[in-house]
């Protein structure tokens, strides 16, 4: 079973390319987290939002990853931080177009 990470908080930027020229250390730090199976980074530029939506291969890590980056953040002094951990219905997903779902350890 694989567990789904949303996390979301206000972001005032940067966004798109200077988004990625600014986190993209960052994003290779996070693609060595354990338990992690990928990370799809979320923006909105209008509603000056920010995050991710990670999947993991168990709850545990997802637990530690949760805690680990919410410090991150707050160190940042990014506050309203919002997250939630669901199970990925794996078999609806892959009727739903996930079939690489089926290839993922």
């Amino acid at each position: 079973m694989k567990y789904l990470l949303q996390l979301d908080f206000p972001y005032n930027g940067p966004f798109k390319n200077e988004m990625y020229e600014a986190m993209k250390e960052l994003a290779k730090d996070i693609a060595n987290e354990n338990g992690l199976v990928f990370k799809l980074w979320t923006e909105n530029e209008e509603q000056k939002e920010a995050g991710g939506i990670y999947v993991f291969n168990n709850t545990d890590d997802a637990n530690r990853y949760l805690d680990k980056h919410t410090k991150r953040l707050a160190s940042f002094g990014i506050e309203g931080i919002k997250s939630k951990l669901f199970n990925i219905n794996e078999e609806l997903s892959i009727l739903s177009k996930a079939t690489f779902l089926k290839d993922m350890d």
